[in-house]
């Protein structure tokens, strides 16, 4: 993880227990509201009561969860995903990458 620290985009990974476990310095940055250092922390505890449903409803099904959001004028890709060793589920990674004003799209 120690390559990713610096992407330009924010990567935070829960375990299965959806303790926070590990964030790059682009997550941290994003959810400093939340407290300096949220290693440890609850996942749920940064999101609203919407969203918590949501976290709980994907950690049962460990499906993939992709969407678009704008927030303070930028857009962005959410991308959150379970993770497994094998076949063991070990927890959920969260992408979230901000997206220029305008991206080409292509068909190959």
């Amino acid at each position: 993880m120690e390559k990713l620290e610096k992407a330009p985009f924010a990567l935070t990974f829960a375990d299965k227990e959806m303790k926070i476990e590990w964030m790059n310095e682009k997550a941290r940055e994003v959810f400093s509201k939340y407290g300096k250092d949220l290693k440890g922390k609850n996942l749920k505890d940064c999101h609203n009561e919407n969203s918590r449903e949501k976290i709980d409803s994907l950690y049962l099904s460990k499906s993939i969860n992709a969407y678009t959001i704008e927030k303070g004028g930028k857009r962005k890709l959410i991308y959150q995903f379970p993770v497994f060793e094998g076949e063991d589920f070990r927890g959920y990674g969260e992408l979230s990458i901000e997206l220029p004003e305008s991206m080409p799209h292509f068909k190959r």
